[in-house]
């Protein structure tokens, strides 16, 4: 083999290594909001987020693996409407002071053409943790034409049963405990 053969398949085996490896995704809080959707006693559909989402994402698109690190800070719920947020932050609901963050841990599955379809994994939350698997509807990565880095995206849905996370309010008057969740998700790759 010559040098410049040599090269070549030294060259071809860099790339190649380089394309399997993990990359870190932090989370982009600006295009981050995992959303919600109750019930109100059967008669009508509350809708909120959260303003401020943290953590990272850990993904080899070739080896189809992944890990999901997110910590949601529960005293940024938003309704829209003050007086209904004070009362979600309070002991009805989700005990913010003392419960400040839910955290989902998990891992990628499912890989189609390079991308998650799913992830599983336990959402603690409330002072308990309890299994949740989130199904990936849509997922694109793409080159950040400001930061010149990979930006991921993704849309989230998943449906959770409060009374499991020790949060019953309203259930004596009809409220449905199933909570329905929409995340909107982007991460961007560290340098």
């Amino acid at each position: 083999m010559n040098t410049l053969s040599r090269f070549a398949a030294a060259a071809l085996f860099a790339a190649t290594a380089a394309q399997a490896a993990p990359v870190t995704y932090d989370i982009d809080p600006m295009h981050t909001f995992p959303s919600f959707e109750a019930d109100h006693m059967g008669i009508s559909t509350w809708r909120g987020k959260f303003d401020h989402t943290t953590g990272s994402v850990t993904m080899d698109r070739d080896a189809g693996t992944g890990t999901v690190d997110i910590v949601v800070d529960m005293k940024s719920v938003n309704f829209g409407l003050p007086a209904l947020d004070k009362v979600a932050k309070g002991k009805e609901l989700f005990e913010a002071d003392k419960y400040p963050k839910a955290h989902f841990k998990g891992t990628l599955e499912g890989f189609a053409d390079g991308a998650p379809t799913k992830a599983v994994g336990t959402l603690e939350m409330h002072g308990k943790t309890n299994p949740v698997t989130l199904d990936i509807k849509k997922f694109k990565c793409i080159p950040h034409p400001m930061f010149k880095r990979e930006d991921c995206g993704a849309d989230i849905y998943a449906t959770i049963d409060r009374e499991q996370f020790g949060m019953d309010a309203g259930k004596a008057y009809g409220f449905s405990m199933a909570v329905d969740l929409r995340i909107q998700v982007e991460a961007i790759a560290r340098k």
